[in-house]
């Protein structure tokens, strides 16, 4: 006798043989779904998220970002003269800053100095001389 005489169920459509239906705890595909590839602004966060060891204060080390530590290093090039590292820290702060931010900015607290020293800035960062 066959296997088939001895089927006490219909075979057909959504029926399948017993022995051709996949064993408990095996799936259908072993492999599983292929992972998708990852677009540029993935691997950017992925990369700029990743941590390292800087060196802060009096000689501590800490566990920062490497966007905390990219943007650590541009305020401080900034801060010790460098106008191309102020250009791209101001250009920064506008793009981030909402526009609350920059009404609510209190000018009356900058004396004559900053105010010169901002326009000075401001002259270098548009390419006059001045």
């Amino acid at each position: 006798m066959s296997s088939d005489d001895q089927r006490d169920y219909p075979v057909g459509y959504a029926k399948p043989p017993r022995d051709t239906r996949f064993k408990r705890g095996q799936s259908g595909n072993p492999k599983g779904r292929p992972a998708g590839k990852k677009n540029l602004s993935v691997v950017l966060n992925d990369a700029l998220a990743e941590s390292v060891v800087a060196v802060v204060g009096q000689g501590r080390r800490k566990k920062i970002s490497k966007l905390e530590a990219t943007i650590a290093q541009l305020v401080n090039k900034s801060a010790s003269g460098d106008p191309r590292a102020t250009q791209t820290l101001l250009s920064l702060l506008r793009d981030t800053a909402g526009p609350a931010d920059l009404r609510s900015a209190d000018t009356t607290t900058l004396t004559e100095t900053d105010q010169q020293i901002i326009q000075r800035i401001l002259v270098r960062s548009r390419g006059e001389k001045g």
